[in-house]
């Protein structure tokens, strides 16, 4: 079974609930997604509300994606450049798979819906690459190798995850051309 992806779905509670507890769920799963575990739908609605502001002013585009009944399993969020000189790519943020869909290869289809997303969908037509960064300590870096993202910075002792745990903050770079 493979996941149904959808950009730009309709926001309305159920996505939005949807969003919110996929975020809850990969963060108190150990997932680096913005978070330290544990955390509550609550918790996390704030940072979601920015992405769905950016999404109604046009600065940033969701990809879902659905599994066999329908539920959110999957998302990733586009954000567009404002800067003049870097509207040639777009950052990735956000990229969750939900823990009991481990191990069924649904983040590498997530990554490929990204990168086909990037290279077809209307308003991408500029994009020559994709940004993201990922939480060093968490081995997500090699996945994201695997899927073609080369790491192009790191800035060491970044992330505080807890008093005494910093992690690097790696960038990722998946170039389209």
């Amino acid at each position: 079974m493979t996941l149904t992806f959808e950009l730009d779905p309709s926001v309305d509670p159920a996505l939005r609930d949807g969003v919110l507890s996929l975020w809850a769920d990969v963060t108190n799963a150990g997932g680096a997604v913005g978070f330290v575990p544990p955390v509550t739908p609550d918790v996390i609605r704030p940072a979601l509300l920015k992405h769905l502001v950016s999404m109604a002013e046009g600065g940033t585009r969701l990809l879902v994606g659905r599994d066999a009944d329908g539920d959110i399993a999957a998302t990733a969020f586009f954000t567009f450049n404002t800067h003049p000189l870097m509207t040639h790519w777009v950052w990735v943020y956000t990229v969750m798979v939900h823990p009991r869909h481990q191990g069924k290869g649904y983040g590498r289809d997530l990554l490929a819906a990204v990168e086909h997303t990037a290279r077809t969908a209307e308003g991408f037509e500029a994009i020559e690459a994709i940004r993201l960064t990922c939480r060093g300590g968490t081995g997500v870096d090699g996945f994201y190798a695997k899927a073609g993202y080369k790491e192009v910075g790191r800035v060491p002792d970044a992330i505080r995850v807890a008093p005494g745990d910093d992690r690097d903050d790696i960038i990722m770079l998946l170039p389209l051309l």
